[in-house]
């Protein structure tokens, strides 16, 4: 089994910060890219940032200079620094990671619970 457990939400106020982290537990013997997606109430489900092993990053248009992914591949785990929030920020926020479980195996993508990132006016 693989997990993939985020932390760091909550409520802000605009203008403020959040960090949030997921770490891949379980069975594992490789994670490639690693990313953050969210969803509004009403939207689909949009890419935020992603980072592959060897930290080559891609962001939303949106997002570009104020948020930034980074990760740590001993701890297997996914960083997302959030500077500047602003309301239209607020979304539940999902952690994604492509995991590979065996060395000839397949690579399959785990998702994270969510966790909700409020920011107030």
């Amino acid at each position: 089994q693989v997990q993939l457990v985020e932390s760091g939400g909550g409520l802000v106020q605009a203008g403020g910060s959040l960090r949030l982290s997921c770490a891949a537990s379980g069975r594992i013997f490789s994670v490639n890219a690693m990313g953050w997606y969210r969803q509004s109430p009403g939207k689909q489900r949009e890419l935020v940032a992603s980072i592959t092993r060897d930290d080559s990053t891609n962001y939303a248009d949106s997002m570009k200079g104020r948020f930034t992914i980074s990760r740590d591949n001993a701890k297997n785990t996914v960083y997302l620094q959030m500077n500047s929030l602003k309301p239209e920020d607020t979304a539940v926020y999902y952690c994604n990671a492509e995991i590979r479980r065996a060395p000839m195996g397949p690579t399959f993508a785990y998702w994270g619970q969510g966790t909700q990132v409020t920011v107030s006016s």
